[in-house]
């Protein structure tokens, strides 16, 4: 795996950049913590990452307990729950921890929230007692990635399934930020960020099996228009037709989304 350039490890640095900045949280300028807030949050994340819907495949856990390692703002952590899924989430930023605890309590929904680190002992959550682990675009922020590959396969039953997004090193995004035209996140200054192989993510998820790698995810739109929630293409791309975007997002994607079982 390849880290970015002055990459910072130290976990308070990190905690405190995700409470300044907590994932998705300027995706509405709604009032914060309000249904209508949460709302928008979903559908502005959904619509410009489908592959979400497909990839979580949120319909599937009625009944199943899940873990995710990293929840964020809770936008995952309902749509499990509304399916009927048994729900547990982690997460090391507390004001992101907050709004989800907020976001559940908003709609009405119960779930298992966890104020900690990942790559901390979390036996305590139960041994081989989850169906899922999912997690989408966190364990690369975190000093210890294999740590809490870990700790995920001591949780899972055996047979269950690990879902995780990660990012891709051969990708449009990273040719652009080793060139210093973009960066890892829509904030400045992310701390740490590591991008990987697919050999690097086998040789990560060397305990699982059955293991799918789906590369996907390159952000089409202005950045300046879209943050005013304007979805208009960069010239380029607007003129590329829809099959051979969807190729180049299957080569060059920003995002791996991996599954993974526990045999």
């Amino acid at each position: 795996m390849t880290e970015n350039r002055k990459a910072n490890k130290e976990i308070s640095v990190i905690k405190n950049y995700w409470n300044d900045r907590p994932c998705n949280l300027n995706h509405s300028k709604l009032e914060i913590g309000s249904k209508a807030y949460f709302d928008e949050v979903q559908r502005k994340k959904h619509f410009v990452e489908p592959h979400i819907l497909e990839f979580a495949d949120f319909t599937s856990w009625n009944n199943k307990k899940v873990l995710e390692i990293g929840c964020g703002l809770g936008t995952a952590a309902v749509n499990f729950i509304r399916n009927g899924a048994d729900y547990t989430g982690i997460e090391l930023s507390d004001k992101s921890l907050e709004l989800t605890r907020k976001r559940l309590e908003v709609y009405n929904l119960k779930g298992s929230l966890h104020n900690l680190n990942a790559e901390d002992n979390i036996d305590f959550l139960g041994i081989e007692s989850f169906d899922l682990i999912y997690s989408f675009g966190v364990i690369h922020h975190s000093p210890n990635p294999e740590k809490i590959i870990e700790n995920a396969y001591k949780l899972l039953k055996k047979g269950g399934t690990l879902k995780i997004m990660l990012y891709a090193e051969n990708s449009w995004k990273k040719m652009l930020i080793d060139k210093e035209q973009e960066q890892y996140e829509a904030q400045n200054g992310c701390p740490l960020a590591y991008t990987y192989t697919h050999e690097q993510v086998y040789d990560l998820l060397k305990n699982f099996q059955n293991i799918k790698i789906d590369q996907r995810h390159i952000f089409p739109y202005k950045i300046e228009l879209y943050k005013r929630n304007e979805y208009v293409k960069e010239d380029w791309f607007e003129a590329m037709p829809h099959e051979m975007f969807k190729i180049l997002e299957e080569k060059l994607g920003w995002h791996l989304c991996i599954t993974a079982t526990k045999m």
